[in-house]
């Protein structure tokens, strides 16, 4: 079975060709980060043209990479909810014209279900009860995902999400643009002990709260006595985001009674992150799975997974049954 996949929730235009649920026949994406950069963050309207002009391009190159005539495909998959409302209409629009001129089914996905179906592409034989946490620039999630199939969202994000604290401490640290992957590399000269940042605390034990971190580091850099490194800011600022993910996904691993942890979206890229739930699920005897970097971030190889695994375990994300 070949899937077409389609991503552009946000500002990068993915295609994909997955065979079979473990083939990638294609997985192309085109940046628009050169266009974002002098913002300092994602333009929804500059985003949403920019797939326009990219997407029907970018669908012929990945057929020609997977060496498939478009009659060969089975079905499209495509992300439908969440993200920009612009970007997500060109690529379920495109997908539902493309779809009926081969008169082949069309199949929405969440964004999030589909960073969680990243994992499978690497490791499929996952065991259950496991506990994921999406971690990325719109979301902060904790699920439970039991053996049939079912997902249970447990906790999110109350304002903040951690990918977006990632961007605007860059932001202000003067990183530039996109900051997780700028405050990751800062901070591997740094002392993540040096400055003492604020662990953000919920009413809720599994959601998130990001916004008064980021407001503690505006407030350290506002006082002119202080002279820190600008390393230090950026390991200390990052050891608290960390600190946080990390505490909540293992505490309802505990409680869940889960046998695997698993840790998908943007900020799953993040080397401090990547090795801190390995550690942790080494030390309480827990299967940790994390997909490789390039599955982290938003691609179409992970939308087409998850419509793949819909053919086998059947069940998606809870609300994720939309139309287009």
């Amino acid at each position: 079975m070949r899937i077409l996949g389609i991503e552009t929730s946000c500002d990068e235009t993915a295609v994909a060709v997955l065979e079979d649920g473990h083939i990638v026949r294609a997985d192309l994406i085109a940046s628009q980060v050169d266009l974002h950069q002098k913002y300092g963050g994602v333009v929804p309207e500059i985003a949403s043209r920019r797939h326009i002009e990219t997407i029907g391009p970018l669908v012929l190159s990945a057929l020609a990479v997977a060496d498939c005539a478009a009659e060969s495909l089975d079905a499209v998959a495509v992300t439908t909810q969440p993200g920009l409302i612009g970007a997500l209409l060109v690529g379920a629009c495109f997908a539902r014209s493309f779809a009926y001129a081969l008169q082949i089914p069309v199949i929405p996905i969440h964004h999030i279900e589909g960073h969680i179906a990243a994992v499978f592409l690497e490791h499929p034989a996952i065991v259950f009860p496991a506990i994921a946490l999406v971690a990325s620039g719109g979301h902060t999630d904790l699920y439970r995902l039991d053996p049939t199939g079912e997902y249970h969202i447990l906790g999110r994000t109350t304002d903040d999400a951690a990918g977006e604290a990632f961007d605007k401490g860059a932001r202000l640290l003067g990183l530039g643009y996109p900051g997780g992957p700028a405050i990751d590399r800062a901070a591997a000269a740094g002392d993540p002990k040096r400055i003492r940042f604020p662990r953000p605390r919920t009413a809720k034990e599994d959601d998130f709260s990001f916004s008064g971190l980021k407001s503690a580091l505006a407030r350290r850099l506002a006082l002119a006595e202080e002279k820190d490194a600008l390393a230090d800011l950026a390991a200390s600022y990052q050891a608290a985001i960390v600190d946080v993910l990390v505490e909540k996904t293992v505490r309802a691993a505990v409680r869940e009674r889960a046998r695997a942890i698993l840790l998908v979206g943007g900020v799953a890229a993040n080397r401090l992150l990547r090795r801190r739930i390995g550690e942790e699920g080494a030390r309480l005897g827990l299967a940790t799975y994390i997909p490789a970097p390039r599955y982290c971030t938003d691609n179409a190889v992970m939308i087409a997974m998850a419509a793949s695994l819909r053919q086998t375990r059947g069940t998606p994300l809870p609300d994720t049954r939309v139309s287009i």
